[in-house]
């Protein structure tokens, strides 16, 4: 049995975290990096994975719906199945609109979402949230093992989802939705089903994030409504995608351990300061990433790593 603390203990609790924050840029860069749907309901998403894992997994409960027990596996499929039927019905409703409208459909349904699981007290146990969120294997190993165990759950998640996306980059699938990217109209008159491969991305994206939800659950034990706010759970996200390289699953990874460490080093500095101060400072914390995104739009618009470039064909030789 072993223990983390201190150095260890913050490190294992920043890697995870921002494993997770890296599934959820992922799914958006399925999203928007590859496809061109601008989806500001990311939080929706996030937390839906998060409920229907801690509902399918915790033990029976008066206070809200479900509580079957179920292994930690079940609730990780269960994360992505809610969400992806979720996706599906919000893409029947939305995916024919266009870039603005789009983006302000996506976050008003996402919002709905946060308030149905704020109030819907028989449901997710409203504000009061649900506890009790085992971690797997910590009754087996103890809660240090357990810890790295959970780390290298979400590294091997992070490592699959980023694999299989490149696979899918390179496979006509992917040519095909950047095709809808670059030119929709383009890619119609060429006889694709621009609806059809636009509701596979959404829906395979927004699975993902569910997924990430999921993992939050388990790795933070508690969770209510208050941990999907937008701020946290979508623009972060999106300054993570931006940063890293919109359109480049690399820099989407990149990203959210950049933005993740600037965020948790901000939080670890705020927390040295009085606490009258501790308000103002979790303000200023938001307004230096907004700050932040400034500048990466500015200087390098295409983020740390770039989005794809393609690949020119050498010109030909007069001997061609």
């Amino acid at each position: 049995m072993i223990e983390l603390v201190g150095i260890p203990s913050i490190l294992v609790y920043f890697v995870t975290f921002a494993g997770i924050f890296g599934l959820l840029t992922l799914g958006l860069n399925l999203q928007w990096g590859s496809t061109g749907l601008f989806n500001i309901g990311i939080a929706g998403f996030f937390a839906v994975g998060a409920y229907a894992s801690a509902i399918l997994t915790t033990d029976a409960s008066e206070s809200y719906l479900g509580g079957a027990g179920l292994p930690f596996i079940v609730g990780m499929v269960g994360a992505m199945l809610v969400s992806g039927v979720v996706a599906l019905i919000i893409g029947l409703i939305t995916l024919r609109l266009r870039a603005d409208y789009l983006a302000i459909s996506t976050i008003g349904i996402a919002e709905i979402l946060r308030l149905v699981l704020k109030n819907e007290g028989w449901l997710t146990n409203g504000v009061r949230g649900i506890a009790g969120i085992d971690k797997p294997w910590a009754d087996l190993l103890g809660a240090g093992w357990a810890q790295i165990v959970f780390l290298a759950v979400v590294l091997t998640a992070l490592g699959l989802v980023y694999v299989a996306f490149e696979r899918a980059h390179r496979s006509p699938w992917g040519r095909v939705l950047r095709a809808i990217r670059e030119n929709e109209a383009t890619a119609q008159a060429s006889g694709k089903n621009v609806v059809r491969f636009r509701m596979e991305a959404f829906v395979l994206g927004s699975m993902i994030m569910g997924l990430a939800g999921g993992l939050y659950a388990h790795f933070f034990g508690f969770i209510s409504p208050e941990a999907f706010e937008p701020e946290l759970a979508t623009f972060l996200i999106w300054v993570m995608l931006i940063a890293g390289g919109s359109g480049n699953n690399r820099g989407a990874i990149l990203g959210a351990f950049v933005v993740w460490m600037i965020w948790s080093g901000t939080e670890l500095l705020t927390n040295r300061l009085p606490a009258d101060m501790a308000t103002q400072a979790g303000a200023l914390r938001l307004l230096l990433i907004g700050v932040l995104l400034q500048v990466i739009l500015l200087t390098r618009p295409e983020g740390i790593l770039g989005g794809r470039k393609r690949r020119r064909q050498p010109a030909p030789t007069p001997d061609d």
